[in-house]
């Protein structure tokens, strides 16, 4: 995988944090946890249930010391938010992030959560959500969806 970054940009890697001192780009080789700057989410930027739960999910990627702790706690707030919505579509994209995380595809969870913030925004309004494109339309384990 190969990521481009600008002078002074930022990546969490397996932990430690990173920072170009010029354009460069990085070609990781083998597996690696990372995260870019711009996905980081700041403690006040928690303000709804998602932003919470894609927190606790960003901390098991940058922060391996404490993994097992914030694992527990997506856990917890994930039960949480399966028993609190009614949304077939957020569920459905729930089981699929819970999924993820199981299969130690947090980065990924970390995208699926992302897009879900709209619809959250829209449930949390009060509004008739509209359909949006689901990443479980994707097959993450095709035999999870015969």
């Amino acid at each position: 995988m190969k990521i481009s970054l600008r002078a002074g940009e930022k990546i969490y890697v397996n932990g430690a944090v990173l920072r170009a001192d010029r354009k460069v780009s990085l070609e990781f080789m083998n597996d690696v946890s990372f995260l870019l700057e711009t996905h980081v989410m700041q403690a006040d930027e928690t303000t709804t249930p998602l932003r919470q739960l894609y927190f606790a999910a960003q901390i098991m990627l940058i922060n391996p010391a404490i993994k097992d702790e914030a694992h527990r706690t997506f856990k917890r707030m994930l039960a949480s938010l399966l028993t609190t919505f009614e949304n077939q579509r957020m569920l459905k994209e729930l089981k699929l992030i819970d999924e993820l995380v199981f299969n130690d595809r947090v980065f990924e969870a970390l995208k699926s959560i992302r897009l879900l913030y709209t619809l959250e925004a829209q449930i949390l309004a009060g509004e008739a959500p509209p359909v949006i494109p689901s990443q479980t339309d994707k097959a993450v384990r095709p035999e999870a969806h015969a």
